[in-house]
């Protein structure tokens, strides 16, 4: 069976449209790829046929999973959310206990988890520390570093 995965709005349509791409735009540009090669004579020792059709089962495999994963997606409807915990879709604000520093995510799908925006994935481990704790908590969260304890300064969305 399937896993379901959740996603926001943002993410799901992000999804579609590149689904929609490597159907269309992108399966075309692998068909011209293989008539040329097809045009080139002898099919048996023919490179760039084999790379090709290479090409082309990869992108059909990859089609079959962002189908799979579209078939499999819900989405979180944020206006339901609870605002006292942290939950997927909460935007945190949290102080490094070690070191004073303070930093802010956002918890999201692992799909659409982009540290370099402040998205992290609700399956890494600072994420899975800090779900179900409240403003004022503090989460012992062990990480590749070591052991960190943050505390919650900050819930929204």
């Amino acid at each position: 069976m399937a896993e379901i995965t959740y996603y926001t709005k943002e993410g799901l349509e992000k999804l579609k449209e590149e689904l929609h791409k490597l159907k269309t735009v992108d399966r075309q540009a692998i068909s011209k790829a293989i008539a040329e090669a097809k045009d080139k004579g002898d099919l048996s020792e023919n490179a760039e046929y084999d790379a090709a059709k290479e090409a082309q089962g990869l992108h059909e495999a990859k089609i079959a999973k962002m189908s799979a994963a579209l078939a499999n997606a819900r989405l979180i409807d944020e206006s339901k959310l609870d605002l006292s915990k942290v939950l997927a879709l909460s935007i945190v604000k949290i102080k490094n206990q070690n070191n004073g520093a303070t930093m802010t995510y956002q918890l999201v799908p692992e799909t659409e988890a982009n540290i370099a925006t402040g998205k992290i994935s609700i399956k890494s481990p600072i994420a899975q520390g800090l779900l179900g704790k409240s403003v004022g908590d503090s989460a012992e969260i062990q990480v590749p570093a070591g052991k960190m304890i943050f505390e919650i300064l900050e819930i929204s969305r």
